[in-house]
Parts: C-alpha cells; sequence; structure tokens
C-alpha cells in the first residue's frame, strides 16, 4: 500500500545570488511499514527532501500525500530525529519525553496515562535505567536514544531520520542501528531515513533512493534490498548479496554521480 506519496515535487529557494532550484522532479512512492534511505553526496537535497515530508517547509511545486491527505504542514503523524538530539538541557530524559507526548495525547488522556507512555518509550530504547538523568548527565549515544524514544512516543506513522547516528563513533552507531531495526521490526512503521553511509544504508533498508548531485536534483536510481530479515552485520560481512547492494551504490555515487568539488 502505497502510504507516502511524492509527486512531481520541485524545491526552490530564493536567496541574495537569485532562485536556487534545490529538487527537481522527485517522484517516488513509500509503502506502508517500508524502511527507505535517502542517499547522495552533500548538497544533493536529501535533507531538504526529508523536511518536505515532515511538512517543516513547503513545495514550491508538485504534491506530498501522507496516507491520502496533502502534506501542509508538520503532524504527530510524522515524526522527525535529527542528528542534534536537541533534549532540553535543563529536563531529565523522562521530560523531555513527555513534552511530546503531551503535546499529541495532553488533551484526552490522563497524566497517568501520558507517563505510562513516557516509561513504555523509554523502555523501547533500553534507557528506563536513566529515565531521571539530565541530558548532560548520559552519553552522546543516549541522547539519541532519548530523542528516539521522543519520536516513537507520539507513534507516529511515519518516523523520519536526519542523519541520526552521523555524529557518533563507530561502536554505538553500530549498536544503534541494530537497535532501530529491532524497533521497526516490532512496530511496522514506515521509517525514512537520511544517511551518508553505505553500510548503514544496505543493512537498514527495504530499498535505497540514490539522488542526483545538485543544484536541481532528483531521484537518479532506487535500488530493492532483497536481504531477509532479521539481518545481523557479522552474517551480512561476507554475505554475496550484501556486497553486491553496496557495491551498487558505491559506483552510483563515485562513478555516475562523482562529488562535485568547488
Amino acid at each position: 500500500m502505497k502510504y507516502v506519496q511524492i509527486e512531481n515535487v520541485q524545491m526552490v529557494f530564493d536567496t541574495r545570488s537569485g532562485r536556487y532550484i534545490a529538487l527537481q522532479d522527485i517522484n517516488l512512492s513509500i509503502n506502508q511499514g517500508e524502511f527507505v534511505s535517502i542517499i547522495g553526496h552533500s548538497g544533493c537535497g536529501k535533507s531538504t527532501l526529508l523536511n518536505l515530508v515532515a511538512g517543516l517547509i513547503d513545495v514550491t511545486g508538485g504534491v506530498l500525500l501522507c496516507a491520502g491527505r496533502e502534506i501542509a504542514g508538520p503532524g504527530p503523524d510524522r515524526a522527525v530525529v535529527f542528528q542534534n538530539h536537541s533534549l532540553l538541557p535543563w529536563l531529565t530524559c523522562a521530560d523531555n519525553v513527555y513534552l511530546a507526548v503531551e503535546r499529541v495525547f495532553g488533551g484526552k488522556e490522563s497524566k497517568a496515562a501520558l507517563k505510562r507512555r513516557v516509561a513504555e518509550a523509554l523502555e523501547l530504547v533500553g534507557l528506563s535505567h536513566a529515565a531521571h538523568k539530565l541530558p548532560q548527565e548520559i552519553s552522546g549515544g543516549m541522547k539519541q536514544r532519548v530523542g528516539i524514544a521522543r519520536a516513537l512516543s507520539m507513534q507516529p506513522d511515519v518516523l523520519l531520520l536526519d542523519e541520526p547516528f552521523g555524529a557518533l563513533d563507530a561502536l554505538t552507531r553500530a549498536t544503534l542501528q541494530d537497535s532501530l531495526m529491532e524497533i521497526h521490526a516490532g512496530l511496522r512503521n514506515t521509517v525514512i531515513m537520511v544517511t551518508h553511509d553505505v553500510d548503514e544504508a544496505v543493512l537498514l533498508s527495504d530499498r535505497i533512493v540514490m539522488m542526483t548531485n545538485g543544484p536541481a536534483a532528483t531521484v537518479g536510481e532506487v535500488l530493492d534490498i532483497g536481504l531477509r530479515r532479521p539481518r545481523n552485520r557479522v552474517d551480512l560481512a561476507n554475505n554475496v548479496d550484501y556486497n553486491r547492494y553496496r557495491s551498487e551504490v558505491l559506483k552510483f555515487l563515485y562513478e555516475r554521480q562523482k562529488r562535485q568539488v568547488a
């Protein structure tokens, strides 16, 4: 079932130097429950496309639909996790999550029910023990887990991830990737993730959307990832199909879409 539909989308920004066409003729349909990664060189409009689906910016051409309804701004059906966790430093982990829960469910549920939602979200990301800690008292990986918990606490139909693990060390990133796979397997929500990491894209995704270079970036190729789930990174290291998919993405990025140097 087509859940997110991006039809003939164009995004133009007015700058001091004139009109800048960031995206042009973007056409993409994403099925319910699908995990899709968007990859490409810096400046190809990956985050811009994600922000359009989130409703954080208004499209200048074309149509974006979620569950058959036009996207005309942010909504609780779509939650975003950025590379920067954006936690309020004076609030505990639980209180940071509570803010999102209260905004979405506060008008129809009791405080006890809201607190249960917070506890469930923190448990989902393995942070029940850190509920009462302040952000400065936990590691970078744990902060990012809180950001994911905050997004999931809203029970979004679509989870939007903008390089959520890009600022983390390799070991922490791998741990959170594994956690994300487990969460997605349990919730079966639709996930759209922006990434620069080829291995991350192949490991996590059902499909990888490869963007051409900007300006006027568009969808260059879409690669179906036919790896069975659940996936184990150690088992996949020498998997012929995994390495073939990885090679196809690398060829697109570094042969057909070489990085443009100013």
